[in-house]
């Protein structure tokens, strides 16, 4: 069972409806959408796009410059991977290899049966702690192959 509602028109307008009133509030609309629905449904933006008197590509133009922001649900766990400078330096790109390896699921994908998306990230702000990973929101510093073996087993649990 999904911990994400279904996607509705009403729910949407509801979620814009709250945070209408703050200057700049795309954002912490799209976080909000993201955080119901799961991602920001494609449907959601000429929603949007009316209620804030903005144009849809506008919208389109926030949601697809954001790493963040999903277009299709992700998994039941998601394990996100930076690729910031920092990281780079210490060897982040092997320990993507060997994630994708463990987990059988690409970069920027979900696996088959749902149970991890592996995505990408340009920076947590724990570059003292290089490599690092956010898992399920969860911050994870000093990673290496056990690391991330260790985070394969708690994700497939």
């Amino acid at each position: 069972m999904s911990r994400h509602e279904s996607f509705s028109v009403e729910r949407t307008r509801e979620l814009v409806s709250d945070f209408a009133g703050l200057e700049g509030p795309l954002l912490p609309i799209l976080h909000a959408l993201q955080e119901a629905f799961g991602f920001v449904p494609e449907a959601a933006v000429p929603v949007i796009a009316q209620e804030l008197n903005l144009t849809r590509a506008e919208v389109h133009g926030v949601v697809t410059f954001y790493h963040d922001f999903r277009h299709a649900p992700a998994g039941r766990h998601v394990v996100k991977l930076c690729r910031a400078e920092a990281c780079q330096s210490m060897g982040c790109d092997d320990l993507i290899a060997h994630a994708e390896r463990r987990l059988g699921v690409a970069m920027g994908e979900t696996s088959a049966d749902g149970a991890v998306t592996l995505e990408p990230i340009y920076c947590l702000g724990l570059c003292a702690t290089a490599p690092s990973a956010m898992v399920d929101g969860r911050l994870v510093g000093r990673l290496d192959a056990a690391a991330i073996d260790a985070i394969a087993t708690e994700v497939e649990r």
